[in-house]
């Protein structure tokens, strides 16, 4: 009997420890779609009158160097885009993502996605995904029917080395108002 009490908590514990060190996917939703995919309309962008278009370059680190180019550290990165307007949408209409060498790695929307006033979505490059590498970057293609308050395009990057914690953002920049 006693063999028994000892062995339910033990089995217990060990199915959760296991579950708890699976990984899924940070970018899927509740129901197990790409947050992404799942945001984007079936309207084409030509549909829409759109007054305000920008192009914007996000820099991401995948890595950065510790002291010497050959102690590289990982870093998970998340995209983040966030409508500051009360009252208008913002349209995205490209997220692409590139590498170091400026080869596109993946286009992440085939669609345009509608971000509703105040409303903000963000993607994880997962640590293990260092494909980009140091010089890595995001083209984010936005629109607006009218002129709003600018939105808030960042990457996050997080990371850490032994006791030392790593944690740091970089701005959109405009390339092509159009």
């Amino acid at each position: 009997m006693k063999l028994k009490n000892i062995f339910t908590p033990l089995t217990l514990t060990a199915m959760f420890l296991m579950q708890s060190c699976s990984s899924p996917d940070p970018n899927l939703d509740r129901q197990g779609e790409d947050k992404l995919s799942a945001r984007q309309t079936p309207v084409q962008i030509e549909e829409i009158n759109l007054d305000i278009r920008d192009t914007l370059y996000v820099p991401l680190y995948s890595d950065i160097y510790l002291n010497k180019v050959e102690q590289e550290m990982l870093l998970a990165a998340t995209l983040s885009l966030r409508n500051t307007s009360l009252t208008d949408s913002l349209f995205i209409e490209v997220i692409d993502y590139y590498d170091t060498s400026g080869e596109l790695v993946r286009e992440y929307i085939e669609s345009p996605i509608a971000l509703r006033p105040m409303e903000s979505i963000d993607y994880v490059i997962e640590k293990e995904d260092k494909v980009g590498g140091s010089g890595a970057n995001f083209i984010v293609i936005i629109g607006a029917e009218r002129k709003i308050s600018p939105p808030i395009i960042q990457a996050i990057m997080l990371g850490s080395q032994g006791n030392h914690g790593y944690a740091f953002t970089s701005d959109a920049r405009s390339i092509a108002k159009r």
